[in-house]
Order: structure tokens, then C-alpha cells, then sequence
């Protein structure tokens, strides 16, 4: 039996681009893993359109 492809490894690209289709946004996002990466935190991206999480510094930046 084969197994499902593993998912993105969390915060390893630093800056991401975020459309309104993916909010609300949370880090790591829904399509990472959780389980090696930091606590799934929910960020506000909409004020400024741009967002650092504070735990990995990976910059969201909304189009």
C-alpha cells in the first residue's frame, strides 16, 4: 500500500504571497505539516496587507 505524499515541511520558505481565498491565515498554513513545526497561530493580515509570524518570522503578504 502507498502512502500519501507528506505535506510541506512547515516555514521552510520565508516570504509567501496570500490571496483573500486563503484567509483567515494561519501559520503554518493548512496545506503544511503541524506536527514538527511551531503552535498554529492565526494572523491579521488584512490591517497593512502584510504580516510577520512571531514565531518563525515568515512574512505573509497579501495580493
Amino acid at each position: 500500500m502507498r502512502r500519501k505524499p507528506v505535506e510541506k515541511k512547515p516555514c521552510a520558505q520565508k516570504q509567501k504571497t496570500i490571496s483573500r481565498a486563503d484567509l483567515p491565515l494561519c501559520c503554518p498554513t493548512l496545506d503544511e505539516r503541524l506536527w514538527d513545526g511551531h503552535p498554529r497561530v492565526y494572523l491579521d493580515i488584512e490591517k497593512e496587507g502584510r504580516v510577520l509570524c512571531p514565531y518563525c518570522e515568515t512574512q505573509y503578504n497579501l495580493v
